[in-house]
């Protein structure tokens, strides 16, 4: 049990360094409107997004291989996958309409 959890956090600690890391090797130029200003911050919580997703997945995988035929591991597996899936969506529907505010407004 102790495992898991040292596993876990070294998991979501990646997930909030490797961002970091990856958008500071990209070095971003001078910001010269607004419009450029959005454009890098939703390139950026997009690249987030994406990761956080793929580990949620991960974690849950893992969950449904070491659940070992138990059924409550495996129903929160399950219901990790479902809130993975749920996430995914709401976050395409919140891209989508930031995209569609986006194109009205221009």
């Amino acid at each position: 049990m102790k495992t898991q959890k040292i596993i876990l956090s070294m998991l979501l600690l990646g997930v909030v360094l490797v961002p970091f890391t990856a958008f500071a090797l990209n070095q971003p130029g001078p910001i010269d409107s607004m419009e450029d200003l959005f454009g890098k911050i939703k390139t950026a919580v997009w690249s987030i997004f994406a990761i956080v997703v793929f580990v949620a997945f991960a974690v849950a995988g893992i969950l449904f291989l070491t659940a070992g035929g138990a059924p409550d591991k495996i129903a929160t597996a399950r219901q990790m996958a479902i809130y993975g899936v749920i996430g995914i969506i709401v976050g395409i529907l919140a891209y989508s309409i930031l995209e569609i505010v986006t194109k009205l407004v221009t």
